[in-house]
């Protein structure tokens, strides 16, 4: 018995020692934060777990470090408020066979190979590899063929091209190029436009200090504050680096023909109108094309998120903006855009260059902007030596670039003419078929409604002809002139200079000074003397204390001449707003000055008081206080503004306050809202309100359950009160009540189901005008059976929008080439748009219909459903039998079906699939099956595909 205890205390005793020796790679160390580079480990650490605490163990933000896990090295920050306190640092290390060295010999054993070693014998190979140019280059793409048919159409060639090359073409080189090319019919909204501006094509030569590219170049700055842009162009660039981190010299330089110009819309939404919304170029262009992705979108000056699922689309080639279900739009929303458009006026030609040299506490640089139009070579427009002489005599003033567009003509049967005709000593054009007067062919352009002398004779009819209308006690009553509007070439350069100095981490010192020279009007020498203008920046940042809490204080000064201009806007998107300004007028200067307390990771204060004046017309002061609080379970924040100014036309006091507060327990959750604005702006010379005077009130309250980023469910009801302008006095015009849902229901591996509703409902104070209610909602559900052999996708979306009013007109050409034939019913000899029919005959087929775009759109509400289903047999690749044989193929069937219905009052249409036409307006409804063998292989493939539409 003895000896059996003996031995079970010596087996506890060995295991326990054993047990000792086993080691954990999770670590648990504490360390002293300083700015010295830290070393946590021999061995990499895994960064799927890693961890810093400070003295209190509450987590530290990542802002504060930075870790290499693969070196096992920590560096804080200069700004890190833990400094030379103590810290905890848990991370879990990689086992040391991952990061060891392996080596065949003892390295005491290895000798280094030299001439000093004595008579070694040495076998030398003869074997040298050879050289074969561009051998580490690596391409990837395809080039593709393809012919369209169809039953109502003719056949189609398409191609396309894409193609990367990537890669090494020696040592210190490297290559990179893309070429996408495609030739891609689009029809949307009845008329097409092809995409080539988008393709993208470039060549890039890089190493580490340099770098060259050839062909579509993105430009930008965002470090000057006068010369903040972006662009894409085509052209040449280059960029250089010298030095070592801690002083490093960048220079670069870039030359390209401009593809587009910066424009900028502003417009108040339409309430339960997702749109379409047309956008305008810079010189009233009502037809444009907008360079993909170079806008920004602003709603209520906050900045959205273009994508399906986000909140809007945008159809460059129509240029119209479309807003998603998820983001309902009301007519409270203020709705900004800023874009790029193809502009074809002139050959336009950019350069651009600067250097930079930064040092650890110092850095300075300048930047050399120059875009201006080659005047000599206009491309849209052709100009005579007349309409040059009047953009001569116009100097900036846009107005006064008008030129007149009748010219003498011959008379043919298919020409509209006019002839001049004098009544009450007053000429204008009349529209005139004989054969003996002086004719004229004249252009006419839309001015506006009552800022012309003509209006369209009769819209219905194919051939538009235009009347002159008198005036009505002289006001004019058209909305069309026998002119063309010209566009002027114009040059813009900036110069910048700016710099930084930053003696201790706790002072920031930075200024800028600007230099530009903007000519509106190259043909002109007229008004040159205001052409150039100067602008100067000084900020300043210092740190009173620094522990627990951080106390700041700062200071910004502006400068800014009247002549002097940007490429794009200068301050944020609703400045003007925020200042009540409408026509400032002289040199500008902006003071601000603030105080910030922070406490990392839980809460800020913030004040600022800001002075703004134009040297002519405008003074101002704003106090403005942000602050934000995060505890435990609560967070709350707030936004508060006041302003007061003075200018000649008025006076104005505006009162801004937001704030948002929210408490969370577990998975559960609440909030409150409340918004205010007061805005009253008196005129000086009368003692009233003028239009821009507004006042409401908003009211939300929210609850949730759930993961945000999982599944969850949130309930939520907004209330708003507005008070506008009547009889002089603020008084309630509408309230408004919304109710919203937003959910994810279902989100695993395989599945999701996700559904969001909105609804609106706006009453008015004044019982004649109806309520208007509006309904946004959308369903979506995906999901996936026997391991991804069947996918299935379903969507379905309410919401209220508008549609383009259909405008057409008939194209007569050869016979036999048309689709219609054209039959003087009423024998006027007059072309009207109900006199033309399908042709029964090949030879009675003289005209074709061409749709045109449209600025007159109507009301909508719209619903849709999408379906689709996925067969992908690949996962029986490996199979045999009759399973290998049907993993070749995969085959894709979506179904979509579209419905609006011109919206009256409350009703709204639930059913995709109703067969009742009344009030419809467009119905879109698409099935296309796709059958793939060998789907994506790069030797051959076959796609077979099925398309029916109905419209």
């Amino acid at each position: 018995m003895l000896k059996k205890v003996i031995v079970f205390l010596m087996l506890t005793w060995f295991c326990r020692n054993y047990a000792q020796e086993v080691h954990t790679l999770y670590k648990n160390k504490k360390i002293i934060a300083t700015l010295d580079t830290i070393k946590l480990d021999s061995v990499s650490i895994n960064p799927t777990f890693f961890k810093l605490l400070d003295a209190k163990a509450v987590e530290i933000d990542t802002a504060f470090y930075k870790i290499n896990f693969q070196k096992s090295k920590l560096i804080f920050n200069k700004n890190a408020p833990f400094l030379n306190d103590s810290v905890t640092v848990r991370f879990l290390k990689l086992p040391d066979y991952l990061t060891r060295a392996y080596t065949i010999y003892n390295k005491n054993q290895v000798v280094s190979n030299n001439t000093t070693l004595g008579n070694l014998y040495k076998i030398e190979s003869n074997n040298t590899k050879k050289y074969i140019p561009f051998d580490g280059l690596s391409t990837s793409g395809s080039i593709t063929r393809g012919i369209t048919v169809g039953n109502n159409q003719n056949a189609v060639v398409n191609s396309a091209l894409d193609l990367q090359i990537t890669g090494k073409i020696s040592d210190k080189i490297s290559l990179r190029a893309s070429i996408q090319d495609s030739n891609i019919p689009l029809q949307q909204g009845g008329y097409s436009q092809k995409l080539d501006e988008f393709d993208q094509i470039f060549i890039e030569l890089f190493s580490d200090k340099w770098n060259i590219r050839a062909g579509d170049l993105f430009l930008e700055n965002r470090q000057s504050k006068f010369l903040n842009f972006n662009k894409k162009v085509q052209g040449l660039s280059a960029s250089f680096e010298f030095g070592t981190p801690e002083n490093k010299t960048t220079v670069f330089a870039s030359a390209a023909l401009v593809r587009g110009q910066y424009a900028k819309s502003s417009f108040v939404g339409k309430e339960g109108n997702q749109g379409p919304y047309k956008l305008k170029g810079q010189n009233g262009e009502l037809y444009i094309l907008v360079i993909s992705g170079s806008e920004r979108v602003f709603v209520n000056g906050i900045l959205l998120k273009r994508g399906e699922n986000n909140d809007y689309t945008i159809d460059y080639n129509a240029g119209e903006i479309v807003f998603t279900s998820l983001f309902p739009i009301t007519s409270e929303m203020r709705i900004t855009l800023e874009y790029q458009y193809s502009d074809r006026n002139y050959t336009r030609f950019v350069t651009y260059a600067g250097a930079t040299h930064t040092r650890e506490k110092w850095s300075i640089g300048g930047f050399l902007y120059s875009e201006n139009d080659v005047k000599n070579q206009p491309l849209q427009q052709s100009l005579s030596p007349e309409q040059v002489q009047v953009l001569v005599n116009a100097g900036d003033n846009p107005d006064l670039m008008n030129a007149q567009s009748a010219f003498e003509d011959t008379y043919a049967d298919n020409k509209i003419l006019y002839k001049k005709t004098i009544s009450n000593s007053v000429t204008f054009f009349e529209n005139s078929k004989d054969k003996n007067e002086i004719l004229y062919n004249v252009k006419f352009s839309l001015t506006g409604e009552k800022l012309g002398n003509y209006k369209l004779k009769n819209p219905a009819d194919v051939n538009k002809i235009y009347e002159y209308i008198a005036p009505i006690n002289n006001v004019l009553q058209g909305n069309y002139e026998p002119i063309l509007k010209l566009v002027a070439p114009t040059k813009i350069q900036i110069a910048t200079f700016l710099g930084r100095y930053n003696p201790s981490e706790k002072t920031n010192l930075d200024f800028e000074i600007g230099v530009s020279n903007n000519d509106k009007n190259l043909f002109s020498n007229l008004d040159d003397s205001e052409n150039k203008g100067l602008a100067g920046k000084l900020n300043f940042k210092q740190r009173l204390f620094s522990k627990k809490w951080t106390v700041d204080f700062f200071q910004n000064v502006q400068f800014i001449q009247k002549q002097f201009k940007t490429i794009e806007r200068l301050f944020t998107i609703e400045f003007d707003r925020d200042w009540n300004l409408t026509n400032p007028l002289g040199n500008q200067s902006l003071l601000i000055s603030g105080i910030s307390f922070q406490l990392p990771q839980k809460s800020s204060i913030t004040y600022q008081f800001e002075k703004l004046d134009f040297s002519e017309n405008f003074t101002g002061n704003r106090h403005v206080v942000n602050g934000n609080l995060k505890l435990k379970n609560l967070s709350f924040q707030n936004h508060s503004s006041y302003l007061n100014n003075n200018s000649d036309y008025s006076e104005s006091k505006f009162l801004r306050h937001q704030s948002q507060i929210r408490y969370q327990i577990n998975k559960n959750w609440i909030g409150n809202s409340f918004r205010l604005e007061d805005n009253q702006q008196k005129i000086k010379s009368t003692g009233q309100l003028s239009a821009l005077s507004q006042k409401f009130k908003e009211y939300g309250f929210l609850i949730g359950r759930g993961d945000s980023t999982k599944v969850f469910v949130e309930l939520g009801y907004l209330h708003r009160i507005n008070d506008s302008l009547q009889s002089g006095f603020l008084k309630r015009v509408n309230k408004s009540s919304s109710y919203f849902i937003k959910s994810k229901i279902i989100q695993t591996e395989k599945s999701d189901l996700s559904v969001f509703i909105n609804y609106r409902n706006l009453q008015f104070e004044d019982k004649n005008r109806p309520n208007e209610p509006s309904l946004n909602s959308r369903l979506l559900y995906n999901n996936q059976f026997l391991n991804q052999l069947i996918q299935i996708s379903s969507a379905y979306e309410n919401t209220s929008g508008a549609i383009a009013q259909q405008e057409f007109t008939y194209l007569e050409v050869d016979a036999g080439k048309g689709i219609y034939t054209w039959i003087d019913y009423n024998n006027n000899a007059v072309k009207e748009l109900e006199e033309f029919e399908i042709a029964k005959f090949a030879d009675q087929a003289k005209y074709i219909r061409i749709y045109l775009p449209n600025q007159v759109f109507l009301k909508t509400h719209q619903n849709k459903f999408s379906q689709s289903l996925t067969l992908s047999p690949v996962l029986w690749q490996n199979e045999k039998g009759f399973k290998k044989i049907l993993s070749y193929f995969y085959n894709q069937t979506s179904f979509l079906t579209e419905r609006k219905i011109e919206r009256n009052g409350s009703d709204f249409d639930f059913n995709p699939f109703s067969s009742n036409e009344k009030n419809l307006l467009g119905l879109n409804e698409n099935f296309r099956n796709s059958l793939f063998y060998n789907r994506g292989k790069q030797k051959h493939s076959v796609t077979y595909s099925y398309f029916s539409s109905r419209l």
